[in-house]
């Protein structure tokens, strides 16, 4: 599988979840994720039935192992995560980003 077609499937993925999705293709910061994307989450006790989104970026590798996650875009993955957010590198198939939402 492509690379490419590996964030199609991610990208189906988190709109199936209901999520504004962005595939980044160039952007004014070098080191920015392949895929933003604000995944909506129900609160639960005070906030019962009210929707937050949580602010997720996902850096797609080529599935085959081509690819490198640089240090500029794991700094970029560590701001995110620091931000409260959720981030991770080299995600190579779809179970990856799977377990990235389940850690909610």
């Amino acid at each position: 599988m492509l690379e490419k077609d590996l964030q199609k499937k991610c990208i189906d993925y988190l709109h199936n979840k209901g999520a504004y999705t962005v595939k980044v293709i160039s952007a004014n910061k070098s080191g920015v994720p392949d895929i933003l994307a604000c995944v909506p989450v129900i609160i639960t006790d005070d906030m019962v039935g009210k929707k937050v989104g949580v602010f997720v970026g996902a850096e797609i590798k080529n599935p085959n192992g081509k690819g490198v996650t640089s240090s500029l875009q794991k700094r970029n993955i560590k701001q995110i995560q620091n931000s409260g957010g959720l981030s991770a590198s080299d995600i190579i198939c779809l179970e990856d980003l799977e377990r990235l939402l389940n850690s909610l």
